[in-house]
């Protein structure tokens, strides 16, 4: 027997998408900018290199990226953040003034191949009250208009990656698959557009935010072996919510007349921690799976024929927004360093293989003072105010870091704040509650030496290597600030109930 219709439409609900695209298929990877201490660049273009990866995602036109990136072998997509659409679709000119500055320039003086331009991130999704709605079809067919200007029309494409939310299933099944009809319109407007420029369209697809989302989600069924029941559609059993996913959004484009649309699986992945199914159990397991699928170049029922699949993350970003979950900033196959997380098997005989040339800063810890006390009045607004300003996220509930007791809790968040604040000694006082300490304070491991809460040493910044700069255009917009200022008062509640139980 397979699923109830109720249980595949929730499913559908918190998932995304996929399809074709020409040309060779290979490993693909996102990665991420909005980190405290980001890898030089040139180390993470290695990274991905050294790990079989030949395409690369980014979120935002990050300038050490793309010159990184320049003659490295690596297909590009380049994403335009969504508060950028609606001065992208006002007028020609601002699309034709963002070409120049991020796609030209390090087309042409760096050799970056880039291939795709992602124009905004799911910015059909529910939860932002149709706010791109007006301004996303309009920026695509500026850009579009402004890279055909640029000599660049045949090279690089426009697409945008979309949230699984922009579909719905008539009969709790996959052939049931149409768009979301407050916005069916607007969908075949876009992809026709996309169809007439030879542009594929791009969804994001995570099944852990189904498991996530509801407790009687059947677990086995997000992953790629799993012995859970499957979905019966006619014909087709499906065995996996990624398959399922994908082929409700196959439905909705033959009901609308695209058949044949090519789709990109913009990002899919597991997270580590923030959660307890955000684990390195879980994320190996899946990312194996998913691995072993591109490997086999495996499609789903509806579309056999494999696709381009972009695994989310390439590293963890520690000033990312946690907003969706303290599990944002824990979706990397690497740590932020580099390092591995847990084993892979690429294929081949290939394992994973770590960054290399990393700097650190000296091996020292901030830790809670042996003199001071759990009840000083100063302790709350210290931690407060370290997790504030730096990555509390792993101590949250069910987390890698939740077992710790009082004192090494406080020991953790203070330690995070003196790391993010380059070991600078002004960031180790807390009211005389904090002292530098040379011996790691990590608890052990207990057997098992991947999944243990790290006291984490900061990569060392301090000689980051200049980067040539495009010039200035009028469109140029202030950098958006990494770190999330907000988060203080959820991490704070988690802590603190920590800390009350000793």
């Amino acid at each position: 027997m397979g699923h109830p219709c109720l249980l595949f439409l929730l499913i559908v609900s918190c998932l995304g998408h996929e399809g074709l695209v020409k040309g060779a298929l290979g490993f693909a990877c996102n990665w991420g900018t909005r980190s405290s201490h980001p890898l030089p660049p040139d180390i993470v273009v290695k990274l991905i290199k050294d790990n079989g990866f030949n395409k690369v995602k980014l979120f935002e036109a990050d300038p050490g990226a793309l010159q990184a990136l320049g003659n490295s072998g690596l297909q590009v997509m380049l994403g335009i953040p969504n508060e950028f659409l609606a001065p992208l679709s006002s007028t020609v000119r601002v699309a034709e003034e963002w070409v120049a500055k991020n796609v030209s320039y390090f087309v042409s003086n760096f050799g970056t191949d880039i291939r795709y331009v992602a124009v905004g991130n799911e910015p059909f999704l529910n939860a932002y009250n149709g706010s791109f709605l007006q301004t996303t079809f309009p920026a695509m067919q500026n850009v579009q208009a402004a890279l055909i200007k640029a000599g660049l029309g045949r090279q690089v494409k426009v697409t945008v990656p979309l949230n699984a939310d922009v579909y719905e299933t008539e009969n709790g099944l996959p052939s049931g698959g149409n768009f979301r009809p407050d916005i069916r319109d607007l969908m075949v407007n876009i992809i026709k557009f996309l169809s007439n420029n030879a542009a594929p369209l791009t969804i994001n697809i995570y099944p852990f935010l189904s498991l996530n989302a509801d407790p009687h989600f059947p677990k086995e069924y997000a992953f790629f072996n799993g012995n859970a029941a499957p979905v019966i559609d006619g014909s087709i059993s499906y065995t996996n919510v990624l398959d399922a996913n994908f082929d409700t959004l196959v439905s909705a484009l033959e009901k609308n007349g695209f058949s044949n649309m090519p789709i990109i699986i913009g990002e899919v992945g597991w997270p580590t921690d923030g959660d307890p199914s955000a684990n390195k159990a879980n994320a190996q397991r899946f990312n194996q799976g998913l691995v072993e699928r591109i490997n086999r170049r495996q499609g789903t029922p509806k579309r056999p024929v494999p696709v381009d699949t972009y695994i989310f993350a390439i590293i963890d970003e520690d000033a990312k927004s946690i907003q969706p979950g303290s599990f944002e900033r824990h979706w990397g196959v690497f740590n932020n360093d580099g390092t591995i997380k847990y084993s892979l098997n690429m294929g081949k005989g290939r394992s994973l293989v770590p960054a290399k040339g990393v700097r650190y800063l000296p091996k020292q810890w901030c830790v809670m003072s042996p003199q001071a006390s759990l009840s000083d009045p100063n302790l709350p607004n210290s931690v407060a105010y370290a997790c504030d300003h730096a990555d509390c996220t792993s101590l949250t509930y069910g987390s890698s870091c939740s077992q710790l007791d009082a004192k090494s809790n406080v020991s953790y968040a203070f330690n995070a704040y003196f790391q993010t604040m380059n070991q600078s000694s002004s960031a180790c006082k807390f009211s005389n509650l904090a002292t530098v300490t040379t011996v790691d304070p990590s608890p052990p491991n207990q057997g098992n030496t991947r999944d243990g809460c790290r006291f984490a040493i900061m990569i060392d910044t301090s000689k980051r290597r200049r980067l040539a700069r495009p010039p200035r255009t009028s469109s140029d917009s202030p950098r958006i600030a990494h770190i999330s200022c907000c988060h203080g008062i959820t991490l704070l509640l988690a802590l603190f109930v920590l800390i009350l139980k000793y």
